[in-house]
């Protein structure tokens, strides 16, 4: 059974952290303010405004940080400052055995991905592929921060992981599972094939969302999970949105839903709000979840935290 996290509460202490590309020291001020104008608390790691370049400090120094925070009672929710680059680069440096014992709240998406994917199945924690802090800020679609804070605060399931009202899931082939949900980043993803660190898709339902890539890009990305194996081994296929994706010799992102991840014949939903899009859905990563395709639905069997006195 998977390990849950105790719920976010108002007044909490909210452990910052960047662990993998850096962010200009008055961003993350201004974000830190937002955040604490919603009533959490906030501690920071030692090296959030570390500059090297592409990356926030070395890998050890973002590593220790991160533990730092899992090691805080004080510390409910650990929010990292952003993705980008260099997240994978922290996983050999973690315990994750203290993580199992000293569970948090851990959420992000984009490169944070590896980070979600890798404490699901080697600590065994539900994370949260949701906000980073970078989106705390006024002009953030409520939707996103509805779906946060009911996602780390609630215990009442099933619950549907919706979209906006107006965005309904598309069906792209019919079919009923259930499983733990992964997945995320399909770059970040397909960077750890080959890793201790590589996702486990066996009888799991499998999250995509990409950015910023052209289409053929992200076939080669897709072409490669599959030769992986890792489409095979899944027993159903979520597909988010590719935010800012042209299109590639003709063809479009749903080109290549149709073309290469329809034949496959698993049940296969497309469209969810997730990641780098305006609307982000909060999907608890390692949860277990039911697909019906034959409503068009994704709902969330398992809280992703629990109350402790």
């Amino acid at each position: 059974m998977a390990i849950k996290p105790r719920a976010l509460v108002r007044g909490d202490t909210v452990g910052i952290v960047t662990l993998g590309s850096p962010l200009e020291a008055d961003t993350i001020n201004a974000r830190l303010a937002y955040l604490q104008c919603m009533g959490l608390q906030v501690v920071l790691g030692r090296h959030v405004y570390d500059i090297d370049g592409y990356l926030a400090g070395s890998d050890r120094d973002r590593a220790e940080d991160l533990m730092g925070m899992f090691a805080n009672d004080d510390v409910r929710l650990i929010l990292p400052v952003r993705g980008g680059v260099g997240v994978e680069g922290i996983l050999p440096y973690l315990d994750y055995d203290f993580i199992r014992y000293h569970p948090k709240i851990l959420t992000g998406y984009s490169d944070i991905t590896v980070l979600l994917n890798a404490l699901a199945q080697l600590s065994n924690l539900i994370t949260l592929h949701s906000l980073l802090l970078i989106d705390f800020k006024p002009d953030t679609p409520a939707y996103n921060f509805e779906q946060f804070f009911t996602a780390t605060s609630s215990l009442v399931v099933p619950r549907p992981i919706a979209n906006p009202p107006g965005m309904p899931l598309s069906v792209r082939v019919p079919g009923r599972a259930a499983g733990p949900v992964v997945g995320g980043n399909l770059t970040s993803l397909v960077g750890s094939l080959g890793t201790p660190f590589e996702v486990d898709t066996r009888n799991r339902i499998l999250m995509l969302e990409e950015t910023h890539e052209p289409v053929n890009t992200v076939y080669r990305y897709i072409e490669q999970l599959k030769l992986a194996g890792k489409l095979d081994a899944c027993a159903g296929i979520v597909m988010g949105e590719c935010t800012n994706c042209p299109d590639a010799y003709g063809k479009s992102y749903e080109d290549l839903i149709a073309d290469f991840l329809v034949p496959l014949g698993k049940p296969l939903l497309a469209g969810l709000a997730s990641g780098h899009g305006r609307y982000k859905a909060a999907i608890p990563i390692g949860a277990y979840v039911d697909m019906n395709t034959d409503e068009g639905t994704l709902t969330l069997l398992e809280p992703a935290v629990h109350y402790s006195v």
